[in-house]
């Protein structure tokens, strides 16, 4: 298969629009051909004029291994271009970056995850584009996570860096098609395009979503595999909470564990609370020790999410709802446990992380009500995920 960028450089009809203009680059680390060149080689080798280059969080180079931790501007060593940060002193585009280019091609890999935060950036960068009459192509690339939809939609009044807009963790969408969705939703008069892949088949073994022929590229730090994005939907609230997420290890956002847990215990009573939602993968207890961030340097005790391998089956994986069920088992089994942090996540004060990335207390408010059941998530989940994926249906490129 070919993703956006492939088909752009290998097609001069496509780039022929870009002839005489100036181009801006959004990219990162992830931003490679099927050869493995980064995308702002491959632009300039093909004769393309780009003026500038955008990095999103973690930066263009993917430097910043922590969370809300600020890149700079600098000067390109190679090019000598401008290299813009929108993770940075601001996170939407300002006229004087603005200025420095007519059309921006947008070539990140997301991993299907509302949190993920490229996605608010897009939106930032079509808005801006229509305030300063620029272009925005998206170059596409696979969602990993594949096309299952899963998680609350996001409350009018909780939309933040990681929440832009009334969509659910897990949206199932490429950002070509996220695109177009936040184009129709939000009214942007912007001349939009998406390069689309060819080929991609989100629904097929053995990938779903992922060509397994194309070699994973850490699109952030943390995002190390395939099964990290496909855990992710889930495994991203942990940020919200006291347990680790495995920061400091070399597997971060594919388990969750603290020092003062029984991880079989907690495995047994997730079992308890929602077998049906632990279809799809298999879990299992370890032991680990962060060599950063919480619970540094201690012995913690972990479940490992797999979704891989012969117990991973793609339809009934639900990220989300087997991280719930470790929240409510956590709860349960230690019911005076710390479990929520409280810290001003992603500059949101006032609020809960756990709601700021959740779009909404229902999540935290159904852990803690020590009477709600597995059916009562299920209950106010299941309308919301079955409105987004009519909502979108219209937008579907593949």
């Amino acid at each position: 298969m070919k993703f956006g960028i492939d088909r752009l450089l290998s097609d001069p009809v496509l780039r022929q629009p870009l002839e005489g203009k100036r181009v801006a680059l959004l990219a990162h680390p992830a931003s490679v051909t099927e050869d493995l060149t980064h995308s702002l080689d491959a632009l300039i080798a093909a004769g393309v004029n780009v003026s500038a280059v955008f990095g999103p969080q973690h930066g263009v180079r993917g430097d910043l291994q922590d969370n809300m931790m600020e890149s700079p501007d600098f000067t390109d060593p190679t090019y000598g271009m401008p290299v813009f940060s929108l993770y940075g002193e601001v996170r939407r585009p300002t006229a004087d970056p603005m200025a420095t280019f007519d059309v921006m091609l947008v070539d990140l890999q997301d991993v299907g995850c509302r949190i993920y935060t490229f996605v608010t950036t897009l939106l930032y960068v079509l808005q801006a584009a229509e305030a300063h009459g620029k272009s925005v192509w998206v170059l596409d690339r696979p969602n990993p996570a594949g096309r299952p939809i899963e998680g609350l939609t996001l409350l009018p009044g909780w939309e933040s860096f990681v929440g832009a807009g009334p969509m659910p963790m897990r949206h199932g969408m490429t950002l070509g098609e996220l695109g177009h969705w936040f184009i129709a939703q939000y009214g942007i008069d912007v001349e939009y395009r998406v390069i689309g892949m060819e080929g991609w088949a989100p629904d097929d073994a053995p990938g779903y979503g992922w060509p397994v022929d194309r070699v994973w590229i850490n699109p952030s730090p943390n995002a190390a595999n395939v099964n990290m994005a496909r855990a992710y939907a889930g495994t991203v609230m942990l940020e919200g909470a006291n347990l680790s997420e495995g920061r400091g290890t070399t597997r971060p956002l594919e388990l969750f564990g603290a020092p003062d847990i029984d991880a079989k215990a907690v495995i047994a009573e997730m079992r308890r609370i929602a077998p049906k939602w632990l279809e799809g993968c298999s879990l299992r207890d370890f032991w680990f020790q962060p060599t950063f961030h919480k619970h540094v340097d201690t012995l913690c005790n972990g479940v490992f999410i797999h979704a891989e391998g012969p117990g991973y089956d793609h339809r009934r994986f639900r990220p989300w709802r087997v991280q719930a069920a470790g929240f409510k088992a956590i709860r349960a089994l230690y019911p005076d446990y710390d479990l929520w942090r409280d810290f001003p996540y992603e500059y949101e004060f006032g609020k809960l992380a756990i709601d700021v990335i959740n779009g909404g207390p229902g999540l935290r408010e159904w852990v803690d009500d020590r009477a709600a059941v597995a059916a009562d998530l299920d209950a106010i989940t299941r309308p919301d995920e079955a409105a987004w994926a009519e909502a979108v249906q219209q937008h579907l490129l593949y």
